[in-house]
């Protein structure tokens, strides 16, 4: 699956005062139809996509669909393939913030009624990187609540997990044979020195936190004691492990050129830049969790010699070659974002209204050498990739198939499979 994404962040900054919308300040909103023709133009099938949460989720069992409707209406027609991103960074105001623990109650009745309005959407992301927008809203202090211990920081966390778990819950309710990708990101600590070793080990097993909980996975020791530390409590932590639906899920992770970190003894980071990459950090993941792999966000700025971006998404897809073929199941590559984004030079710190150019677009929707490359990339590898295994194929319903008689039957015997999980007790503890 070759895909690309709109992206729809709306964190809030400066104590809440401000509210950064990608989709506004990107043009969206205005260039939709033209966004979306220039998906076609790639050749790509798959759109990382989905409504501005905030505009959408207008109160407690209240939506308001008009642009959702304009938009995946538009999206069927053209038989484009939505990974639907439900919530991405931010909250409608009258949530508040990720410290509320209403949020997973109210994100999940809004994920119910979201799959019943347009029951031909199958591949979800409920919740996009979870570990960041923790970390971003409850550690480092730079969104939504700004909270800056590791109190505020797993409180985000836990309530962002669970609201990505319900969500799946009761979207399988409605499309029982959904795909739920998530979309994470690999991240790496490095230790600068010997005194930095267990800051660095800390660091690389808080990591898989958002992911452990998603999963059902246990977590060690020392991660158990921080988490039971910092507000998760007993009965919190078994819900984690007994609403597992891993089995629903392909393992989508993401990687930047930020991804990697040096970490000193007193436990202050920095990027490292590139030193392991995509392939090393994604086999650590793939060893943990065992399931299918999709690479779902990677980009870099255009610089002045105009070839970076061109360079890094070679090397970012010989990576992706280079864990497939070592025997991890890999079913899809993002470039992440059609077009150049926003203020993301500051991780949406500051609203500058300062273009970030690692788009495959720019904002006047003219296409850069890295879509040109992406283009070409599509056409070269499509055809060919299958080949290599008729078995690894994503069982995808095509929205122009969603009638179909083959397609029907899919459902209904995921209807016969999600029926055993409930008997079994598979991710149904209470």
């Amino acid at each position: 699956m070759f895909a690309t994404g709109i992206e729809n962040s709306i964190p809030k900054i400066k104590g809440g005062a401000v509210r950064v919308d990608q989709m506004e300040s990107c043009g969206h909103y205005r260039h939709w139809k033209r966004d979306f023709d220039c998906v076609q133009e790639l050749g790509l099938q798959f759109l990382r996509y989905g409504p501005p949460l905030h505009k959408t989720l207008i109160g407690p069992g209240r939506y308001d669909w008009e642009f959702a409707d304009l938009t995946f209406a538009d999206l069927r027609r053209r038989n484009i393939v939505p990974i639907v991103d439900l919530c991405h960074f931010g909250v409608p105001d009258w949530i508040g913030d990720f410290q509320n623990p209403d949020f997973p109650d109210q994100f999940a009745t809004y994920a119910r009624a979201f799959s019943m309005r347009f029951p031909w959407v199958q591949l979800y992301t409920p919740v996009n990187e979870m570990f960041i927008c923790a970390q971003f809203s409850g550690k480092f202090g730079w969104w939504n609540e700004q909270g800056t211990t590791d109190r505020t920081f797993v409180t985000a966390l836990k309530h962002l997990v669970k609201a990505n778990v319900l969500a799946m819950k009761e979207i399988l309710e409605v499309r029982p044979d959904a795909i739920f990708i998530q979309s994470e990101s690999s991240e790496y600590f490095h230790a600068e020195n010997p005194a930095a070793i267990k800051p660095a080990e800390v660091e690389n097993s808080k990591r898989f936190l958002s992911l452990d909980l998603n999963y059902g996975h246990r977590v060690d020791s020392e991660m158990y004691e921080y988490l039971a530390d910092n507000g998760l409590t007993r009965d919190e932590y078994h819900f984690f492990l007994g609403n597992s639906l891993r089995h629903h899920c392909i393992l989508g992770n993401d990687y930047y050129w930020t991804n990697e970190h040096r970490i000193s003894a007193t436990g202050a980071q920095r990027a490292s830049g590139e030193i392991f990459g995509y392939s090393e950090i994604t086999r650590q993941y793939y060893h943990r969790y065992r399931l299918p792999v999709m690479h779902t966000e990677t980009n870099i700025v255009e610089g002045p010699n105009g070839d970076e971006a061109v360079n890094w998404l070679w090397k970012e897809w010989a990576n992706v070659l280079r864990v497939r073929n070592d025997g991890v199941p890999t079913v899809g590559f993002t470039w992440y974002s059609l077009t150049d984004q926003m203020d993301w030079d500051t991780a949406l710190r500051e609203d500058n209204g300062h273009v970030h150019p690692v788009g495959l677009y720019d904002l006047n929707r003219e296409i850069r050498a890295v879509g040109r490359s992406y283009k070409q990339l599509i056409a070269d590898w499509s055809a060919v990739l299958p080949t290599q295994s008729i078995c690894l194929t994503v069982p995808v319903v095509r929205p122009s198939d969603y009638h179909e008689a083959s397609s029907q039957r899919q459902r209904q015997a995921a209807v016969g499979l999600r029926e055993t999980e409930k008997t079994a007790g598979v991710g149904e503890m209470s």
